[in-house]
């Protein structure tokens, strides 16, 4: 059976650029790990990649290919009103920020396995159901 991942932000910024070619390195080699798995993002992740790219040099037609490729590959979870209440308990459960607390929810929503990021608590658990991986840190286990 194939399993459910849920990807950050910052794991897709990473992917788009090569400031940082060790963790654009190991990220291209995640997304070859990930083939054959079902993997998910939502639309607040899109967004976030979306602003953080415009703070580097690349054009918004640049941009928005990358976007595009984005949500070509990955199942897009849309935030909804039962996200933004669900984030508001997972915020006060594990004292995430807000802006963490509802890439768990829309990880939990979709059933995801594994949630990977470089920002949250690496190799914790959430909900009994819910891992959370910081790829970066694979390496150095």
């Amino acid at each position: 059976m194939k399993g459910k991942m849920f990807l950050d932000s910052n794991i897709l910024v990473y992917s788009s650029l090569q400031d940082n070619k060790e963790k654009h390195d190991i990220v291209l080699n995640l997304w070859k790990q990930l083939e054959g798995n079902f993997i998910f993002v939502s639309t607040q992740v899109v967004n976030e990649v979306y602003v953080s790219l415009l703070k580097h040099a690349l054009t918004d037609k640049d941009i928005q290919n990358i976007v595009l490729k984005i949500i070509d590959v990955c199942n897009v979870s849309v935030i909804t009103i039962d996200s933004i209440k669900s984030a508001w308990k997972l915020k006060k459960q594990y004292n995430l920020s807000y802006w963490d607390s509802l890439i768990v929810a829309s990880a939990m929503e979709n059933n995801c396995d594994i949630l990977y990021s470089e920002d949250m608590q690496d190799r914790q658990t959430l909900e009994d159901k819910l891992k959370i991986i910081n790829p970066f840190k694979l390496k150095k286990r």
